[in-house]
């Protein structure tokens, strides 16, 4: 008897990766054991040149299949170089070490992941020729009149619960085709991972509807609100004070620290940042209690309770999770180790 893994890469498309997959028949006697190394075409995934095509798939983690149901499996793979050393566009092994450094200090995240539906060429809800009436109402809205897409959205949160993905909502966005689910809290890698399949499932999954989505961060010009990837983040001592909530972000402020994170934060982040719609410009940093102007902001109930968490609102919907992760868990957690607020 056998199962089937779908092993599932980011491959090195420039400026935003995209995700592949292919599908590897295991005999039974895999299960439970370690799963084999792979190997695929780097050439065809921009991660190789023809002339020394092979790249090898080294599963990390794994997660019941949804969709084909039964035994088989979801595999997420890092890749690497035939030497068996971490691929240019291998970001998870970064953010390995990172997570690994910083680990008596417990990080965790939870990221809000906005995306958009699209019918062809134009968001899905929105008349052909022409534009639907002013966001506002569609915001966590129902109704035919202003949700679509919803059939979707069931089927995709269903998928990754059945995945054991660290599912935690969905709603609806404030434009038409526009929807959010959120991953967490959990861990770096595991936000990372578990990310990195939900939008895999989230493709896979309208697909079967003849529907693409998007992680467009601008993906209707005009006054629309953008897509982005709002980031949740704690650590141990920013869960028990607010003078470590306080460190955190002052430490993302500092010097040139707003410019390194914003330039991983995902690529058109100047065409979302723009100061209007819920955002900072994305050249200057601010945070604030309750502000969703500002780039990092901190939820009244946390002021209230004296801890908790920060909200980093910059990462657009296209970022890497293992990107923006490891740059936030590198930079509070060195800044609270430095303060002694470990």
């Amino acid at each position: 008897m056998t199962f089937k893994a779908e092993y599932i890469w980011i491959d090195g498309t420039q400026p935003t990766a995209k995700l592949r997959s292919k599908t590897k028949i295991l005999a039974d006697d895999a299960k439970g054991a370690e799963l084999p190394i792979w190997g695929f075409d780097g050439s065809s995934t921009n991660q190789a040149e023809g002339h020394s095509s092979d790249r090898v798939l080294k599963p990390v983690a794994s997660f019941p299949d949804p969709i084909r149901g039964g035994d088989d499996i979801l595999v997420m793979c890092e890749v690497l170089e035939i030497d068996m050393t971490p691929h240019e566009s291998n970001t998870r092994a970064a953010l390995a070490e990172v997570s690994a450094k910083f680990a008596a200090q417990e990080p965790i995240f939870g990221i809000e992941q906005e995306y958009t539906f699209f019918d062809g060429a134009r968001p899905l809800g929105f008349p052909e020729g022409g534009f639907p009436a002013p966001q506002g109402g569609y915001y966590c809205g129902v109704g035919a009149d202003e949700i679509f897409g919803r059939e979707i959205v069931e089927a995709h949160l269903d998928n990754c619960l059945k995945a054991g993905l660290a599912i935690s909502g969905i709603n609806a966005e404030v434009m038409p085709g526009q929807w959010e689910f959120q991953v967490g809290p959990v861990s770096p890698l595991e936000v990372s991972d578990h990310l990195w399949i939900a939008r895999w499932l989230l493709y896979r999954t309208a697909e079967d509807f003849g529907i693409s989505a998007t992680l467009d961060p601008k993906p209707v010009k005009g006054d629309w609100n953008g897509a982005g990837a709002h980031t949740n983040f704690s650590t141990k001592a920013m869960r028990e004070g607010y003078d470590a909530i306080i460190t955190a972000c002052e430490s993302l402020g500092e010097g040139s620290k707003p410019l390194d994170h914003v330039k991983h934060y995902g690529a058109g982040i100047d065409d979302r940042l723009t100061g209007l719609h819920e955002t900072a410009p994305w050249n200057e940093y601010s945070y604030g209690v309750s502000n969703r102007g500002a780039s990092v902001r901190i939820p009244w109930q946390v002021e209230k309770d004296g801890k908790g968490y920060i909200e980093d609102r910059r990462p657009n919907a296209n970022v890497d999770p293992y990107l923006v992760t490891r740059l936030i868990v590198d930079t509070c957690c060195s800044a609270l180790e430095k303060a002694g607020q470990v």
